[in-house]
């Protein structure tokens, strides 16, 4: 087991002290990244035979990295792949109630090896075109009907939004691998730019009506390990950190709720969709999940994050790398040998290198 302090990770410190955290969050599944970030934005991980949704059957492990890897290549080769995520995901209320959104990418490499027990593997491109573990919308069939793949962008995106004041209702971001603090990326690298997103948002015209759900999908929370709750047959997994951030977030405060990333959806459901639901019953285009995970009576809310009884709270704005004297993680350099995230001069360039 390993564990970074406060002194490592100031900025995340600083959120989880200032703001709201969730201390009883866990992964949705008993599984890996992908099948958590398809639960991510649908509330299920499966596997289906073909285009119709009723083809889909429950599955935890549904591919390997390298058959994502494979549809990747695909995408880029011909522009379609052969793996159907023929489920309904989130976005097809929100289309339906004429709910903006965008799945922002950042540029660059996906962050896993097909193998577990490899280090470093031959690089995968990763972009808001290149469908991927992290990036699984472009392969869900309700996304291609809505023709909705649009809403599927470049960070760049997020941040000129931030500034024009013009972000979608809802939003996910997520990074590439040199930021993802995935092994072998650095955390200070990945705090930072954790850091310059949370800026852009807190600098916004849209800070006032905003909230920021912070979290990771894999790997220990903020205090110790502990054995996940049972929900279903899927989950649920580690437990995870998660802190929220608002305007309106309770100060210090620690929310002991049972939590996954169903919280997310059933928020997102509630404040923007009347508390519909991605259920076979009701959201007119039925699957065959075994269950409605945003109605699962073990599950809490995060509206218990906010108190909306006081004036918006001003922005708390970090260094995007703050100085520490932390010797356990290695420092992070960038293009002109600066040091980031530490207090002593970046060591020679070795001679010849």
């Amino acid at each position: 087991m390993g564990y970074h302090t406060a002194a490592e990770i100031p900025n995340y410190w600083a959120y989880a002290r200032h703001f709201a955290l969730d201390d009883h969050m866990f992964d949705p599944v008993r599984s890996w990244s992908l099948p958590e970030h398809l639960d991510l934005v649908s509330g299920w991980s499966a596997k289906c035979r073909n285009r119709s949704p009723m083809s889909c059957r429950n599955n935890i492990r549904p591919y390997t990295i390298g058959r994502f890897d494979q549809a990747v290549e695909e995408e880029l080769a011909t522009g379609a792949t052969s793996i159907d995520l023929a489920w309904t995901d989130i976005t097809w209320l929100l289309h339906a109630h004429h709910v903006s959104w965008a799945y922002y990418v950042q540029k660059g490499i996906q962050p896993d090896c097909e193998n577990d027990s490899e280090v470093a593997c031959p690089p995968v491109k990763q972009s808001a075109s290149t469908p991927g573990m992290w990036n699984p919308l472009p392969l869900f069939g309700d996304v291609q009907a809505d023709r909705q793949l649009h809403d599927v962008q470049d960070l760049s995106s997020y941040y000129a939004a931030a500034r024009s004041g013009t972000l979608p209702s809802v939003s996910w971001i997520t990074p590439s691998g040199p930021d993802s603090e995935h092994w072998p990326g650095s955390v200070h690298q990945g705090q930072a730019y954790v850091t310059a997103l949370i800026n852009a948002a807190m600098k916004s015209p849209d800070w006032d009506s905003t909230a920021i759900f912070l979290g990771w999908d894999d790997w220990g929370g903020f205090y110790d390990h502990v054995v996940p709750p049972n929900v279903d047959q899927n989950g649920y997994g580690l437990r995870v950190p998660a802190i929220t951030i608002s305007p309106y977030a309770r100060k210090g405060y620690i929310n002991h709720q049972t939590l996954s990333s169903d919280a997310y959806l059933k928020f997102i459901e509630d404040d923007f969709l009347g508390g519909a639901r991605l259920d076979p019953k009701t959201d007119g285009r039925p699957d065959p999940r075994p269950d409605v995970r945003e109605s699962e009576p073990i599950l809490g809310s995060l509206a218990a994050d906010f108190d909306f009884g006081h004036n918006p709270r001003r922005p708390m704005l970090l260094p995007t790398n703050p100085r520490t004297d932390s010797l356990s993680i290695p420092p992070y350099f960038d293009g002109k040998r600066r040091c980031l995230g530490c207090t002593t001069p970046p060591p020679a360039r070795p001679a010849g290198g």
